[in-house]
């Protein structure tokens, strides 16, 4: 995991992407969230489970789907089976360590 911090490259609204194998942070103060960190962790343990390419393909389609059903951008955000267990568990710390393998599509 290579944490780095770029105001260009993550989109406005957000505070973090994550592309594996790096978690890029809009503002060097974030290294200190420790919640935001075990999100985008998350979101790396994803991404390679599904081997980087299908996850961002996954994760496109089901956006889109969202999005044409609520028509509301950050509502089919918040749908996506990725978020959704990430921001469920982003409060344990613990959570990767016994987290099932695909755990994702119980959301």
């Amino acid at each position: 995991m290579l944490v780095t911090a770029s105001k260009y490259l993550v989109p406005k609204g957000y505070v973090a992407i994550t592309i594996f194998p790096f978690i890029i942070l809009r503002n060097k103060a974030h290294k200190s969230d420790e919640v935001l960190l075990n999100h985008e962790r998350i979101h790396l343990r994803q991404q390679l489970e599904m081997l980087v390419i299908p996850f961002f393909l996954w994760y496109s389609i089901e956006f889109l789907y969202h999005l044409v059903g609520c028509r509301d951008f950050q509502r089919a955000y918040r749908k996506i089976r990725f978020e959704n267990e990430a921001y469920s568990n982003e409060k344990s710390p613990d959570y990767l360590k016994s987290r099932p393998f695909w755990n994702f599509v119980k959301y």
